[in-house]
């Protein structure tokens, strides 16, 4: 749903007034209290309110964190929606997830480029990248082979969760991109869409 910058909507499904933050793109759910809502398709990023954090209560501020996938970064706010920093070194964030520390680190997933002048440029994705709150690029996830659908490597990741027991779920749009990443292939009948990561250290 498509809403004009500035506009409050109360909206009975998530039972919490829902208020814009800013108008760009792509994903998100960070923290334990708030989320935005996607905004790829119409340019708009929402967020659900959350309860408000008392003195002492042991809560950090709510920081949203919002991957703009066509400037290359994740831009980070603050809990009024200002912007603060953001996280560069990357290419085409289309997948984010905020690991539950005090200082959370952030997982991003990134794809290749889509244009025949570029397409085949190594270290453009796609993979999964993790950085740091200060934007210090601490690992990626890749094979170091490109895309492709062995274990490790990707096609183009979307979407990233975590379960409690840390565990790492990659999710992917691999039918929807397969001829923007591989053109002269054609689509496989057996097509994973999710892989599982297990944390094995902490």
């Amino acid at each position: 749903r498509a809403h004009d910058i500035g506009h409050d909507i109360d909206d009975k499904r998530f039972g919490h007034e829902i208020t814009l933050v800013f108008a760009k793109v792509i994903v998100g759910l960070f923290g334990r209290n708030q989320a935005l809502v996607d905004g790829a398709g119409n340019q708009r990023v929402h967020r659900v309110a959350w309860p408000e954090r008392r003195e002492g209560d042991g809560r950090a501020e709510p920081r949203p964190f919002a991957a703009d996938r066509e400037n290359d970064r994740v831009q980070i706010f603050d809990g009024d929606g200002k912007y603060e920093t953001q996280i560069v070194n990357m290419h085409r964030p289309s997948a984010l997830a905020i690991t539950g520390r005090h200082r959370p680190d952030c997982i991003v997933g990134e794809l290749m480029s889509y244009l025949p002048v570029n397409r085949l440029t190594p270290n453009l994705g796609p993979r999964v990248s993790v950085f740091g709150q200060a934007g210090k690029l601490l690992g990626r996830l890749d094979q170091g082979k490109g895309p492709g659908l062995q274990p490790g490597q990707f096609v183009s990741p979307h979407s990233i969760a975590l379960d409690s027991a840390g565990d790492m779920y990659v999710g992917e749009v691999a039918a929807t991109d397969w001829l923007a990443v591989f053109p002269d292939t054609p689509v496989p009948a057996q097509l994973g869409r999710f892989q599982k990561f297990k944390r094995v250290s902490a």
